[in-house]
């Protein structure tokens, strides 16, 4: 497996928004659990693309990310979820062909990219992967702590989201046994069964 600092690095940048500097690291971490799971997946594809796959929210107005992207009918439709997607495309291949990868594989994280919020299916096990950790992060105490306050929610309220909503959404079965596991772990925590 690659060293996939250079990669954190040369997109550090893009990453001081929205709270990705702490979303990203977090996603990686599950998407490295997950890899270990999937030893056919590619792992350079799956990490390069969940490094890369939020850094378009850079190219977006703070105001109109959490408005539109977070708190608006159909939220996960709106014209601001495909731009940061079409934007994260763009800023990847900038990314990528700054540290020489081939070109091939830039158009293959582009394709991650492309539709990981709004796409309704996956493209291959490694856009499963993505997607799967992109979400996990939320069942944490620090991914419940932030992304309650982008949908203006309690972490009570949050939490039942993220069984309702989040959990039938995940495409392996390894995921949704972690997701389980870290959302009990987190109601615990916020006394979710009191506040």
């Amino acid at each position: 497996m690659t060293n996939y600092q250079e990669i954190f690095k040369a997109a550090e940048k893009y990453m001081r928004v929205r709270k990705n500097d702490v979303h990203i690291p977090l996603s990686f971490d599950y998407a490295l659990r997950l890899i270990e799971k999937y030893p056919d997946a590619d792992a350079d594809l799956a990490a390069a693309g969940i490094i890369l796959h939020d850094i378009g929210w850079y190219s977006i107005d703070e105001d109109d990310i959490f408005k539109k992207g977070f708190q608006s009918e159909n939220f996960m439709q709106s014209d601001v979820r495909y731009l940061h997607e079409s934007e994260g495309v763009r800023l990847s291949k900038e990314v990528l062909s700054s540290l020489n990868y081939p070109t091939e594989f830039i158009e293959k994280v582009g394709v991650i990219i492309d539709g990981h919020d709004t796409r309704a299916f996956a493209k291959s096990l490694e856009d499963e992967i993505v997607r799967d950790a992109d979400k996990l992060w939320r069942f944490t105490v620090t991914g419940v702590s932030i992304a309650c306050d982008w949908f203006k929610q309690t972490p009570s309220r949050y939490c039942n989201r993220l069984e309702t909503d989040i959990i039938p959404q995940l495409h392996l079965p390894e995921s949704i046994e972690m997701a389980k596991a870290d959302l009990a772990q987190t109601r615990k925590a916020l006394l979710c069964d009191v506040l």
